[in-house]
């Protein structure tokens, strides 16, 4: 192992060094010299590059977005998107810490830790994307509580500061900061329940930014209730990516999923998506009604796309009790309801909002840049839980 002493004084590099030592943390026999790893490197070095790019040259440079096309990519995946999967932190966490649901405590850090990464990611995202990146810290100083962009801005801080208070404890316990470890435990409750009150309004708050925009966004989305659509649909992603990394880091690191919590979850998702689906038929039957979705053409079959993929299959499919049991199934279902609610995200942040710049001349489709910024940075997500499941005590069950 390199002696990080050398470059970082004994105090810096004496942490970095204990956090590495792998002698007596990594549990999971994780391998980090991979050509997967390598894959990551290089895709993270690829972002940093275009980020830089982003920075010194500006948007119009790096991007193909306009001045009919203001956000693209970056907010409605990046951010839209990277948020909503998020969502399990605050459940899980709210389980664990609030309900005390004690089976649920063997995938709360990396639930937690994954939404961190999540809402980190977002934030990123957020800064690269407005025009004047060096001012994103003004909404801190200069408040317009009348402004949701302002509401938005203050919650991704608050809430992604919260998660990093969240996994804190993984880090105490590695660097036997004992005090430290037992002061964040007294206080977890308390961060929790701020946690959870942040997550749920900044959750609905997405939602509420599209309701500045009803001459823009198609009618088959817009709604007064679009923001508790979107709090219930990255509920249901939420539950859904916690299920997916449960059942894939059992594979991949060679651990046991538990079998009683994936059924928990998996019932999660039937009760969740069952509201989700009723809530989207009333709003189209209500609203631009079924001809709507003929009407609207194109707009219409997406409409039908994200509902069939993210909600009507994997609802079926989990209703049987014996497929929430089947890990192939559930995994199966799980990938479903997370590529739907992201086509969710994408169709209101992009195609729902494409009638207005198209006719006018505007036109739409990510640059290069723009992907490489969005590859890169979901593997520096992936990157970053690899090394803290091989450094530190992410999965309990597994410490022996």
């Amino acid at each position: 192992m390199i002696d990080f002493t050398k470059y970082a004084g004994p105090n810096l590099g004496g942490v970095v060094n204990k956090l590495l030592d792998d002698r007596h943390s990594d549990y999971l026999g994780i391998k980090m010299d991979t050509p997967f790893t390598r894959v990551l490197v290089l895709l993270i070095l690829g972002a940093a590059f275009s980020a830089f790019y982003r920075i010194v040259y500006g948007l119009g440079a790096s991007t193909n977005l306009n001045d009919y096309w203001p956000w693209g990519l970056w907010i409605s995946f990046d951010v839209l998107g990277g948020v909503a999967m998020a969502a399990g932190g605050f459940i899980i966490a709210a389980m664990v810490y609030i309900l005390n649901w004690k089976k649920y405590k063997c995938i709360v850090r990396a639930s937690i830790l994954n939404a961190f990464f999540g809402y980190l990611l977002a934030a990123i995202s957020i800064c690269l994307d407005i025009g004047r990146s060096f001012v994103i810290w003004h909404p801190m100083v200069m408040w317009q509580v009348n402004s949701i962009m302002f509401i938005v801005a203050v919650h991704v801080v608050l809430y992604t500061s919260t998660l990093a208070t969240e996994s804190s404890p993984m880090v105490f316990e590695k660097l036997g900061l004992g005090r430290a470890l037992n002061g964040v435990n007294r206080c977890m409750v308390g961060i929790v329940l701020f946690g959870v009150l942040l997550s749920l309004l900044h959750q609905s708050s997405l939602g509420a930014v599209y309701l500045i925009a009803p001459s823009k966004l198609s009618p088959l989305w817009y709604g007064k209730y679009i923001p508790y659509m979107f709090l219930v649909s990255a509920i249901m992603m939420g539950l859904s990516m916690v299920s997916f990394e449960t059942i894939l880091t059992g594979k991949v690191f060679n651990h046991a999923p538990p079998r009683d919590v994936l059924e928990g979850l998996a019932r999660g998702i039937v009760v969740i998506g069952c509201i989700y689906i009723a809530m989207k038929v009333v709003h189209l039957v209500t609203g631009p009604g079924l001809g709507g979705l003929f009407r609207y053409g194109f707009l219409g079959f997406m409409w039908l796309l994200e509902m069939a993929v993210g909600a009507f299959i994997p609802v079926v499919l989990l209703m049987k009790k014996a497929n929430r049991r089947n890990l192939h199934v559930l995994f199966a279902a799980n990938i479903l309801v997370i590529v739907g609610v992201l086509l969710n995200r994408l169709n209101v942040g992009i195609f729902a909002v494409s009638d207005f710049p198209n006719r006018v001349g505007g036109d739409y489709f990510p640059s290069f840049m723009e992907l490489m910024l969005t590859s890169g940075m979901i593997a520096f997500a992936i990157l970053g839980f690899k090394l803290c499941a091989k450094y530190l005590n992410l999965f309990p069950q597994t410490h022996h």
